[in-house]
């Protein structure tokens, strides 16, 4: 827009430069002979009635003098008539004069002049010709054409790296390295673009680092775990409070190592499959259903298939609903629905318990976050971070909202393509 709006102010200044400075010089130029000319005709010594004078004339100047039914049938109706022209001549010969010029060759000047209305002066116009459009239009037209379409080019690849380091960015936000960008297009964008490369290939070598730091820690947690229990199983009967004490512990420590594991370990192995969301939630209820004191109610619309990780999105539901149990209710509600106009699929899970404060939902994502005052303090924070991380992998989002009648709404929307 900026090359654009520089360059019509420069053809409209170069057009009007031409015009003022040079075509109308020319003009004037032109339309001064004309009145000399025709000022000659008109001299006291010149009797321009006579056929002989007349001829004399037109000899000497090819100017033809024509009376109103002559220059009619010499082609005068075929002429144009020009304001430029008559205005001009009408200010030098002191008079109305009405000028035209012939649309065919030869072309002629056709002057009514005011020192007598009855009759028409020709006078010829040596490579005089119309155009629709003049050649100054037709070269400021070009040199615009060609200066916006290189400017247009040059921004495109100028911006063709900067998009390519969104993308890569929107790839780092959701927690994939991208491979190395291409060093390409100005210095200062070669310059961000090989620090971008850096800066992924540090993120990578630390998300392997922790990968392999996690796993080592829990794998070295387990081994004096399992310990640990072997040991309480060997205790005596009348102390089976202490074991089973001890073997809850343990559990909690086995969830925890886990949810550690979840967290860092990266989903995107796992490859989309196009499959019915509602059949997923189905399977899940399915195996839940069959606990005690849980129930579990679907309201399941018609939504079409959609691709997903079967495991990842398996792992969130999971989540969710263990923490609708734990914290909620023992009945819970989940639905399902497609979203035409947003382009979207999304499944909800309600509970019936206290909720939460809005001012601590902002928080939950965060690793390591639990709403304490409202919900406990049970388990290591990292549930609704690993829903978080996994939604995100699908481009979508997670919602917490208390409903109006009680309870939490846990809402995940994916995009439907």
């Amino acid at each position: 827009m900026l090359i654009g709006v520089l360059l019509l102010i420069n053809q409209v200044v170069s057009y009007l430069s031409v015009t003022y400075y040079f075509i109308r010089p020319n003009y004037q130029q032109i339309n001064s002979l004309i009145a000399t000319q025709i000022k000659m005709v008109f001299l006291d010594e010149v009797n321009y009635h006579d056929d002989a004078t007349q001829k004399n004339i037109f000899e000497t100047t090819n100017i033809h003098i024509y009376s109103e039914v002559e220059a009619i049938d010499n082609g005068l109706q075929q002429a144009v008539y020009y304001q430029f022209f008559s205005r001009q001549i009408s200010d030098l010969l002191g008079g109305e004069a009405d000028v035209r010029i012939s649309s065919t060759e030869p072309f002629l000047i056709w002057v009514n002049p005011p020192q007598d209305p009855n009759v028409w002066i020709t006078i010829p116009m040596a490579s005089f010709s119309e155009g629709d459009i003049s050649p100054l239009t037709i070269y400021l037209l070009v040199i615009g054409i060609l200066s916006v379409a290189g400017g247009w080019i040059f921004v495109r690849r100028l911006n063709k790296p900067l998009h390519a380091l969104q993308v890569a960015a929107l790839e780092v936000a959701r927690g994939r390295v991208p491979a190395p960008l291409e060093e390409q297009g100005s210095s200062e964008i070669i310059s961000v673009t090989r620090a971008f490369n850096r800066m992924s290939k540090g993120i990578k070598q630390l998300e392997d680092d922790r990968a392999l730091l996690t796993a080592g820690i829990s794998h070295d947690l387990r081994t004096p775990l399992t310990r640990i229990r072997l040991a309480s199983e060997m205790l005596p009967e009348d102390q089976s409070w202490v074991k089973d004490g001890i073997v809850h512990d343990i559990e909690d420590m086995n969830d925890i190592i886990d949810q550690f594991i979840d967290y860092v370990r990266q989903d995107t192995r796992e490859q989309k499959e196009k499959m019915s969301l509602n059949d997923l939630i189905e399977d899940v209820v399915q195996a839940r259903n069959i606990e005690e004191h849980h129930h579990i109610v679907t309201h399941l619309g018609n939504i079409p298939e959609v691709r997903l990780r079967k495991v990842a999105i398996k792992r969130v539901l999971d989540n969710l609903i263990e923490n609708a149990f734990r914290y909620g209710s023992d009945n819970i509600e989940i639905s399902s629905e497609f979203h035409k106009r947003n382009r979207t699929v999304s499944f909800c899970v309600r509970d019936f318990g206290p909720g939460i404060p809005e001012e601590q939902m902002e928080n939950l994502f965060q690793p390591f976050t639990q709403g304490d005052k409202a919900r406990g303090s049970v388990g290591s924070g990292l549930g609704l971070a690993i829903i978080n991380r996994i939604v995100s992998l699908h481009k979508g989002q997670v919602e917490l909202t208390n409903h109006p009648e009680g309870g939490l709404m846990a809402t995940v929307t994916i995009p439907f393509n």
